[in-house]
C-alpha cells in the first residue's frame, strides 16, 4: 500500500494550511492550538497535535514574529561555550527566560569584536526581542546596529557609562586591585602577574593588580608575562615554572584565570615548592575545582551565576515597557582568602 506523501512548499517546508486540512479544522484553529493551547479543546489540540508529528509540521516563527511584532527569542553572544564563566552566565539567563517561555539563539564570538559584528548582523536577520551581549568593547558597527535597532539590550560581565544603554557585571579593574592589594597586605614584596588570552576583560583586571602596586612602590614590570594564548590549567603550570626560573625571587602571583592559577599550584606541587611559604598565589573567579586544589586556592569570586539572572530579569522588564530605575548594576567581587596566601 502506498502512503500519500503530503504537499509542501517549494522550499520542501509543510504548511500550516496543510496541518489544518488534515486535521479538518481552519489555519486559524491550528495557529491558536499552537500559539495558545489552553485556548482550545483537549481533544481538539491532541488532534492538531497528532497531524503535526505525522507531516512534520515545524511553526514558521519568523512569520510569527512578523504577524505578532514578539519572536520569543533572545540573542545572547557570548565569547566561548569552553569557558564555565559563560556557561554560568547563559544558565542565569535561561533559568529567567525560560520560565517566561522564551528561546535563547546563543552566539559565540571567539573573543573576536569582528565576529560579534556579524553574528549580529546574522541574527538580526530572526527577529529576537531583545540582545544579550558580553562585555562593553564592541565594534562600532555594533554600536550603530544597536542605535538602528533600537532594541532592548543588556551588556553583561562589566558595567556601561550612564547612557549607554543596559548593563550587569562588576568592575574587573577594581577586583585586580583588590587581589594584588590582598597580597601587599599580607606581606609579599616580589609580586607577579600572569596573564592569558589578554580579551578586554583580561587586560582590565591586569591593569588593577598593577595600579595596586604602583601604589604600594611596589610594581616591577620585568615580574610580568602576558601572552594571548588561551588560558588554561597546563598553560599556567608552564608560565609558573617560566616565572619561577627567571626570578627565583617571586615571592607571589597573581593570575587573571583560576584555570591558570591551578595550573601553578599543581606544578608547585611537583616542583617541591610550598606554597604559600615559597610563593604566594592567588585566582580570579572562584571556579568550581579551585577550594579543592592543594592548598586551596585563593582567588576572586565574581557573581557569574547572578548577573545572568539579573541581565535576564532587567531585559523582561524593558520588553514588558517598565521603567528602568537602574540601568547598570554592579554586582560587586569577593575576595576569598584560602590557604594560598
Amino acid at each position: 500500500m502506498s502512503i500519500r506523501k503530503p504537499r509542501s512548499t517549494r522550499a520542501g517546508r509543510v504548511t500550516m494550511q496543510e496541518v489544518a486540512d488534515r486535521a479538518g479544522v481552519s489555519a486559524i484553529t491550528v495557529s491558536r492550538a499552537l500559539r495558545t493551547p489552553d485556548k482550545v479543546a483537549e481533544g481538539l489540540r491532541l488532534r492538531i497535535a497528532q497531524v503535526c508529528q505525522e507531516l512534520g509540521y515545524v511553526p514558521n516563527h519568523a512569520a510569527s514574529a512578523l504577524a505578532s511584532s514578539r519572536s520569543q527569542t533572545i540573542v545572547v553572544l557570548i565569547p566561548s561555550l569552553s569557558n564555565v564563566v559563560f556557561i554560568d552566565i547563559i544558565t542565569g539567563i535561561k533559568d529567567v527566560l525560560d520560565a517566561q517561555g522564551y528561546h535563547l539563539l546563543i552566539g559565540v564570538t571567539g573573543y573576536s569584536p569582528d565576529a560579534e559584528e556579524a553574528l549580529l548582523r546574522k541574527y538580526l536577520q530572526h527577529l529576537p526581542d531583545g540582545l544579550i551581549l558580553t562585555g562593553i568593547d564592541h565594534n562600532p558597527g555594533v554600536w550603530d546596529l544597536l542605535r538602528a535597532q533600537g532594541m532592548p539590550t543588556v551588556h553583561t560581565i562589566e558595567t556601561l557609562a550612564a547612557d549607554d544603554g543596559m548593563s550587569v557585571g562588576f568592575s574587573q579593574a577594581d577586583s585586580g586591585y583588590a587581589a594584588c592589594r590582598h597580597l601587599v597586605d599580607r606581606g609579599y614584596r616580589r609580586i607577579a602577574i600572569v596573564g592569558a588570552q589578554l580579551d578586554p576583560r583580561s587586560l582590565r583586571r591586569c591593569e588593577g593588580g598593577r595600579q595596586a602596586l604602583r601604589d604600594a612602590g611596589l610594581y616591577d614590570a620585568s615580574l610580568e608575562i602576558m601572552t594571548p594564548e588561551k588560558s588554561s590549567i597546563g598553560l599556567g603550570a608552564t608560565l609558573l615554572q617560566t616565572l619561577l626560573a627567571t626570578h627565583p625571587d617571586c615571592d607571589a602571583v597573581f593570575f587573571c584565570n583560576d584555570d591558570l592559577a591551578q595550573g601553578a599550584v599543581f606544578q608547585c606541587g611537583r616542583l617541591g615548592v610550598s606554597v604559600p611559604a615559597q610563593v604566594a598565589i592567588v585566582g580570579f573567579h572562584d571556579l568550581a575545582g579551585t577550594a579543592w586544589t592543594t592548598p586551596p586556592l585563593s582567588t576572586i569570586a565574581t557573581p557569574r551565576y547572578e548577573i545572568g539572572r539579573e541581565a535576564a530579569q532587567l531585559l523582561l522588564r524593558q520588553l514588558a515597557g517598565q521603567d528602568i530605575e537602574q540601568p547598570h548594576v554592579d554586582l560587586g567581587f569577593t575576595l576569598v582568602q584560602r590557604e594560598t596566601t
